[in-house]
């Protein structure tokens, strides 16, 4: 299976690609890779990606990618309960999801749980295999079936599990390596065991070359019985992205075992991908990442999640302490008793790392003072049981430090929670942006306020996927004349010409240019001019009763108010920072003299937040 159209940009820079540069390859794909078992092209975090960040329609990707690659079957990753999104949802949106994605174009569903919960797991199957796809169940991997000294995910384990999913009826048997964890050597003993006691069930296997071992465990896999391996083309493999392509082909020609896949072929849609990825630059995992590196095999981190952790902590002024987050994200593992980590739970381990890092705790720190910090809201509903129950259980005194009196879930998340009124939703939206499709009520129940941000900016402007990359991310230069292909044979011609020096009351300025050799000019807000400089007070440590912000992010909520009375412990503010939010506890009891922040207002790491008395 190629993943050069999702898992590949995901891992290697942040899940950025657009729309636009994988329809340009995807007729190539469609004539000269029409032998591959599937073409991983939708699903995982590109859903939430195109709506957030790239401000596109991923219910359009799919349409038009089926358009241009009819006779390839299509693969997306669907995070069992959790749909595409990272919490659980009613049982019919995710029964409907499947269905609609089955409708737009999808084959095969790869169904997975972040925590190999069989509950959650089994619900993405059924949703699957009702809507008329192929189920792919997968068993996500991580620890070592080779090394007898990790324990707690053997042999036994795994071959335990792939039992239970036969016995739910999946098509397709998946292992999931996650990180790139699966060494050559585990890869043979796992592949052997499972194949000996499912011998007509299909086995694909999922793998990251973070280490660089990558083409080795696949090649290792086929031998053992797989009947498929993932493989991302030539120039977007390696590192946090899937093995080579064009070195696993090579391995195995004139073997049982070819292909049957052109090298020629291989090394033009490799060219292709060459150039367009140069246009990515500031996503690219090569920022801290020059090669593959062993440390993987240490710290877990998810290939899918390493660019995404890296970028997040640039944002965050973390940028320089990158080896420290990881070393952490190790540290956070074990505090949560060693889980399986792909998204949502490794969200809930890298949250945690940031956390670690960016206040300074240690592993010790964090068990030791559970009861007084201020946690990442991810943690405290992982710990509540909002994403499923880890294997193992939960860690503990460390869960009940964390959550005290909070309610805990026991069961499958969403078995409690209400079916959602499609109809209800429909006319919510209908009231505000007036005509919107089913995709767009879909997109709307996974995903409430991206969902409508990318409405309010397609009524404003458009369908903006027909720009140029280089223009959707930086913009034309001054002078400068780009056409825009609407469709075929409706081309426009655009010159940038002057932005007026004259800024208006508003906060914007005009700026002119010629479209088709007509002069046109709009007027556009200037949002450096429009920035107020302001410099917040830092929380003194030497000062009793001064609370600062834990890390930089957005004040979303205020949960207090002068004069209150507060115990140790109580909920302060709520920040936001990169989908993550952080509840801001009270370190003592006392009551609030001051409050120094307002709702909306953005703050850095040690701003002073309020005062106690």
């Amino acid at each position: 299976m190629d993943t050069t159209f999702r898992d590949a940009h995901q891992s290697l820079m942040a899940t950025r690609v657009r729309t636009h540069d994988l329809l340009k390859i995807s007729p190539y794909v469609a004539h000269k890779f029409n032998n591959l078992y599937s073409l991983e092209n939708w699903g995982g975090a590109t859903f939430d990606v195109a709506l957030r960040f790239l401000h596109e329609c991923p219910w359009e990707r799919l349409e038009e990618m089926r358009k241009r690659i009819p006779n390839i079957p299509f693969q997306m990753l669907l995070r069992g309960a959790n749909a595409v999104g990272y919490t659980s949802y009613p049982d019919n949106v995710v029964y409907k999801f499947c269905e609609l994605a089955v409708q737009t174009g999808m084959d095969i569903f790869r169904v997975f749980d972040s925590l190999n919960y069989l509950p959650n797991l089994i619900l993405g199957m059924e949703a699957a295999g009702k809507a008329g796809g192929v189920v792919e169940a997968a068993i996500s991997y991580t620890g070592d079936v080779s090394d007898p000294k990790r324990t707690k995910y053997d042999l036994k384990y795994y071959t335990n599990l792939a039992d239970e999913l036969v016995k739910a009826g999946t098509h397709v048997l998946c292992i999931k390596d996650m990180a790139g964890l699966l060494k050559p050597e585990s890869a043979r003993l796992l592949i052997t065991a499972i194949r000996d006691k499912h011998p007509d069930v299909p086995i694909h296997v999922h793998t990251h070359d973070t280490s660089g071992a990558g083409v080795a465990s696949m090649l290792s896999c086929a031998q053992a019985g797989a009947d498929v391996v993932d493989v991302a083309v030539d120039s977007m493999s390696g590192m946090t992205s899937q093995p080579s392509m064009g070195a696993v082909v090579a391995s195995l020609q004139g073997t049982p075992l070819d292909t049957q896949l052109d090298l020629g072929d291989v090394s033009e849609y490799s060219a292709y991908w060459e150039q367009t990825r140069t246009l990515y630059g500031p996503f690219e995992c090569t920022t801290t990442m020059r090669s593959g590196n062993a440390d993987v095999y240490l710290n877990e981190i998810p290939g899918g999640q390493y660019t995404n952790l890296q970028f997040q902590a640039f944002s965050l002024g973390l940028g320089d302490m990158f080896e420290d987050v990881k070393k952490a994200y190790r540290e956070a593992n074990f505090v949560l008793g060693d889980i399986i980590k792909v998204t949502p739970s490794s969200k809930v381990v890298g949250d945690l790392a940031r956390f670690m890092v960016q206040n300074k705790l240690s592993r010790t720190d964090i068990v030791e003072k559970a009861k007084e910090l201020s946690f990442p809201k991810s943690l405290i509903e992982y710990l509540q049981g909002y994403i499923g129950i880890p294997y193992g259980g939960f860690p503990e005194p460390f869960r009940s430090d964390v959550l005290k009196d909070m309610p805990r879930i026991d069961e499958r998340p969403g078995s409690k929670i209400e079916p959602l009124d499609f109809d209800k939703l429909r006319k919510e939206l209908f009231k505000i942006f007036g005509q919107v499709s089913e995709r767009d009520v879909m997109s709307t129940a996974l995903y409430p306020e991206v969902t409508k941000q990318f409405l309010k900016n397609r009524q404003k402007y458009g369908c903006i996927d027909k720009l140029d990359t280089r223009m959707f991310l930086v913009g034309p230069e001054m002078g400068e004349e780009f056409e825009v292909v609407l469709e075929r044979g409706k081309v426009l011609f655009i010159k940038t010409l002057a932005i007026a020096n004259d800024l208006r009351p508003n906060g914007t300025r005009e700026a002119f240019f010629e479209m088709n050799g007509e002069m046109r000019s709009v007027h556009i807000a200037d949002v450096d001019a429009m920035k107020v400089m302001r410099v917040h007070p830092k929380a003194r440590n030497d000062v009793k009763g001064e609370v600062g912000a834990p890390m930089p992010g957005n004040v979303i909520d205020i949960r207090v108010k002068e004069g209150d009375k507060v115990e140790k412990g109580q909920p302060l503010i709520v920040l936001s920072a990169m989908k993550m939010e952080t509840v801001v506890r009270s370190p003592d009891s006392g009551t609030v003299k001051k409050i120094e922040v307002k709702k909306g207002m953005k703050l850095n790491g040690d701003d002073l937040i309020l005062v106690l008395e």
